[in-house]
């Protein structure tokens, strides 16, 4: 489908008359100066904000809010990085129109009870601040486990955002379990099928383009409501191949350089051209999603690689904390 009217637009906002643009960043002022609709954060994204003078302060006054409420130890750590999540999506709430993704700790990424405890305790700090769970998304890692618990608080409007996913079979898990929103990691997936191989890929034909793409296409021919958020882009030309696609969530290099490039891109995903392929069903159950996930070396590789790297990236955070306690 060509874009025949926006001659005049860059390409950043040509993308946004049909994809949602959501920043991936912890940065305030990159999330102002682009203006996208939703944003997110994990735990590497807010590590680096709080690295920054600018934002030392929320970590001060996260320790000042949980410093006197009777915690110590580990649950003092835990209380005040709970904190700090919030009052960083709290200050990008003000400024996209949108939703938020705040993340449970990766390290509860087999333990659905914990996970689901862990996103109840978010939901409620956030509302206890007076922001509504509307506009928040619990970002859970996509084991067998975490989105049984994302199914779970789905159940109970807490709305989820399965990231860490790179599989079809993920995916399918995610939609059947009523998961309002799902990450595949395009560039994580090109990264590794580029170290296999030792070749280069141009974005049409680039691995994770193509897995995101089926992803799309079988959610639409289905007609499940999951939407389906691009995600871990490494260059321009992966996002573009992804033009249509529900929501796309872009780092400030790779807006900067939409938003200085003229040319007219074009559509390539549509709930329209998804009815008309020839798509196999799958069936889920605990059987056959942990056979057809352990079939997949680079979705196994990848997902546990993501949540071992989340996890260092949280100690450190956690370190931080306690240095701040002390």
């Amino acid at each position: 489908m060509n874009i025949t009217d926006q001659s005049n637009k860059n390409q950043l906002d040509q993308l946004k008359s049909f994809t949602t643009i959501v920043a991936d960043t912890g940065d305030f002022q990159t999330i102002k100066e682009y203006a996208p609709q939703d944003a997110t954060t994990n735990p590497t994204l807010i590590l680096k904000a709080v690295q920054k003078e600018e934002y030392a302060a929320l970590a001060n006054q996260a320790v000042v809010a949980c410093k006197d409420s009777g915690l110590a130890g580990q649950s003092l750590t835990d209380a005040v990085a709970n904190e700090l999540l919030v009052l960083f999506g709290i200050e990008i709430l003000n400024i996209v129109p949108g939703r938020v993704s705040t993340e449970v700790d990766a390290r509860l990424s087999y333990d659905m009870e914990s996970t689901v405890s862990k996103a109840r305790e978010i939901i409620r700090l956030y509302e206890s601040k007076g922001i509504n769970s509307d506009r928040i998304l619990i970002k859970i890692a996509s084991t067998w486990e975490g989105i049984n618990a994302a199914a779970v608080l789905e159940k109970e409007g807490i709305h989820c955002n399965l990231t860490l996913l790179f599989s079809l079979v993920q995916a399918v898990h995610c939609a059947e379990s009523g998961i309002t929103l799902i990450s595949p990691f395009v560039g994580r997936i090109m990264d590794w099928f580029k170290a296999k191989s030792g070749q280069e890929y141009i974005p049409s034909e680039d691995p994770g383009v193509l897995s995101v793409q089926s992803i799309y296409n079988y959610y639409k021919k289905f007609g499940y409501k999951t939407e389906v958020m691009g995600a871990s882009f490494r260059n321009k030309g992966e996002i573009t191949e992804l033009a249509g696609c529900d929501l796309l969530t872009i780092s400030p290099g790779l807006l900067a350089e939409l938003q200085s490039d003229m040319d007219s891109i074009d559509r390539k995903l549509s709930p329209e051209s998804a009815q008309e392929m020839d798509i196999k069903r799958i069936e889920i159950t605990e059987k056959s999603f942990r056979w057809l996930f352990s079939e997949d070396a680079m979705a196994t590789e990848k997902t546990a690689e993501g949540i071992r790297n989340f996890a260092v990236d949280i100690r450190k955070l956690e370190a931080m904390i306690q240095e701040k306690l002390a």
